[in-house]
């Protein structure tokens, strides 16, 4: 900073004595102090000078920046744009609720999807869809993903961005500081940059898009690319951002009483070069001995020279304070100016976020169930009356990502003959993971991605209803059992005709006659109110009620039960694979004792062994 006075040459009136070096620091100390504490008053004027010298010249600027889009207006609605939604009236059907099937963060919990998705700007509940057209219309836009990689790296790529643009609006609506303001500069940097980095891409795969979401994404990037708009506004904005980080020096005025003591000051300008010391031994060194309006006619002080570290940084915390406050004034129109544009044409791309997320995760897990072999599948959308479940070669895809050894597959039928399954086994024997696979099939199918199996015909549900065993720390109010019972009357409460309601080991807490009765009695209700339904349980006994069960159920109009069996290979070796059978009525205790060594031949031999 250069002091411009009369006093500069150091020569005091009257006395005509030199000020010395130490006196002359200590009024650059003053003088910058003075400045702090009245910034407001004089640095009107700062921000003209990023654009230009002149008040009239910079209105021209902003106007060539901002008022082109007038010439060449992209008729376009952005912000109605989805890659999930087919078009604006589907979303607000959507957004009201009305094809929202009541699937929650709980139930997406216990069948273990959750981890695999991770969403950051939206809960996963709230993609999914009853709706036939908006499932096919997504399952195009996965199956581009999963035959363009590029298009996953483009939306990789673009989310950190778009990340940032939404971090610098939450800091600007923190503090408003200086920083905030021309931090609009950064967000129309971080706009173009990703413009380009969407239509760089989509120009490359273009002839290999094949979905109506990326296509129609293609055409718009392009059109927003191509246009005049779009080009000033790079180009200006490049003028505008190399003028705000050229700035090198202020000039200052400072106007002093006869005690040299500071009166007035003012800001002369705001230059693009530094300035330079005018001592002669500076200029020898430099080999440069012309004057300019840059070079001092005295030796630079250094700022901070004999400063402590603290007396540094209060000065540098309150000269950049004072900045702040004088630039938050001036920068009013430029924010105005900001507003109309930049969060119009960036607030399209900061809508499509949480899509970008979650056809990003979703990709990521059906491109490492390919890579890991195993088969997916187009769903056959069927209508919602139809009830329909129909699944070959059904698998957990969960379970399959965690595990080294090939995963074994099931097929599932829920018909006419069936509706509710009873399944039962040996502990370990697969049966928690084909619950959780139907479940997981269901919801696959209802984000519109593909589903786990060679073939399969899916009807949408309009709820999930889970019962999984829980732990000891829900169960402190009620007791196990108590706890068990309330949340089946939550389902019952709850369940249509058209639900999925999955119950693993439901009852354990208590005893085999006691969890018989009240099972019985919940798939009893289950039958009259038609939904789909499989209870896995270690009830054997609960087989033989089925008769009766479907005797009652069917004669009030409602569905049949079946029963489903966990195999063994024999010697006590698990299958896997689920069999549409009666069970034959044998515990698999003794399959238990003997993996845990407590058979009484077993627990003798040690015995003998001691």
């Amino acid at each position: 900073m250069a002091l411009l006075s009369r006093y500069a040459d150091g020569k005091v009136p009257k006395s005509g004595a030199k000020i010395s070096k130490f006196k002359a620091f200590a009024l650059l100390l003053f003088l910058i102090k003075f400045i702090i504490q009245h910034f407001h008053r004089f640095f009107n004027s700062i921000f003209l000078i990023f654009f230009a010298h002149g008040i009239d010249e910079r209105q021209k600027i902003w106007y060539t920046i901002f008022s082109f889009g007038r010439k060449d207006p992209i008729c376009m609605d952005f912000n109605t744009f989805s890659l999930i939604y087919p078009n604006e009236s589907l979303r607000k059907k959507h957004d009201s609720g009305e094809c929202v099937p009541d699937i929650d963060l709980f139930t997406l919990q216990e069948l273990g999807l959750l981890e695999m998705f991770n969403l950051k700007n939206r809960d996963l509940s709230e993609f999914f869809t009853m709706d036939a057209d908006v499932i096919r219309y997504r399952i195009a836009t996965f199956d581009d993903m999963l035959r363009c990689e590029a298009l996953t790296d483009m939306l990789n790529k673009l989310v950190p961005v778009l990340n940032d643009i939404m971090e610098l609006r939450r800091l600007e609506a923190d503090s408003g500081d200086t920083n905030d303001y021309l931090s609009s500069i950064t967000e129309i940097e971080l706009y173009v940059s990703s413009v380009k980095v969407l239509h760089d891409c989509l120009t490359e795969v273009k002839s290999e898009l094949k979905s109506p979401a990326f296509l129609a994404l293609s055409e718009l990037v392009t059109t927003l690319a191509e246009s005049t708009y779009y080009r000033e506004l790079n180009e200006k904005l490049n003028e505008l951002t190399r003028r705000v980080r050229e700035i090198k020096s202020v000039t200052v005025g400072v106007n002093l009483d006869a005690q040299l003591r500071p009166a007035s000051a003012g800001v002369l300008s705001i230059n693009a070069e530094s300035f330079k010391s005018g001592d002669a031994l500076d200029k020898i060194l430099r080999l440069d001995f012309k004057n300019d309006n840059y070079t001092c006619i005295a030796n630079l002080v250094p700022f901070g020279k004999k400063q402590s570290e603290n007396q540094k940084m209060a000065l540098s915390l309150a000269f950049n304070s004072a900045i702040n406050d004088v630039y938050r004034s001036s920068l009013r129109s430029w924010k105005k100016i900001v507003q109309t544009y930049v969060l119009e044409n960036t607030e399209f791309l900061l809508n499509l976020m949480p899509e970008f997320e979650f056809l990003v995760r979703g990709t990521n897990m059906l491109r490492a169930l390919k890579e890991k072999g195993c088969v997916l599948s187009v769903p056959d959308i069927r209508p919602i009356e139809e009830r329909a479940f129909v699944a070959t070669a059904l698998y957990n895809p969960c379970v399959a990502l965690k595990i080294e050894d090939e995963i074994v597959a099931n097929d599932m039928v829920f018909d006419e003959n069936a509706t509710i399954y009873v399944l039962s086994g040996p502990n370990r024997g697969g049966k928690s993971v084909i619950t959780c696979a139907i479940g997981l099939a269901q919801v696959m199918m209802q984000l519109g991605m593909y589903v786990p199996a060679e073939h399969a015909a899916i009807s949408p549900v309009d709820g999930i209803y889970t019962h999984f065993p829980t732990g000891a720390d829900d169960t402190i109010d009620k007791g196990r059992l108590g706890e068990e019972c309330a949340r089946l009357s939550e389902i019952l409460d709850c369940v249509t005709a058209n639900s999925l309601v999955l119950l693993d080991e439901s009852l354990s807490s208590t005893g085999s006659y006691e969890a018989s009765y009240i099972a019985a009695e919940v798939l009893g209700g289950l039958a009259h109110v038609g939904c789909r339904c499989l209870f896995s349980t270690h009830l054997h006994e609960l087989a033989a009620e089925i008769d009766n069960i479907n005797a009652r159920s069917l004669a009030s109009g409602g569905v049949a039960i079946d029963t489903l069996v966990a195999g063994m290979k024999g010697e006590g070796k698990r299958s896997f694979k689920i069999t549409r059978a009666k069970p034959d009525g044998k515990s698999y205790a003794r399959d238990i004792a003997e993996s845990y060594g407590l058979t009484y031949e077993t627990i003798l031999k040690r015995f003998e062994n001691q």
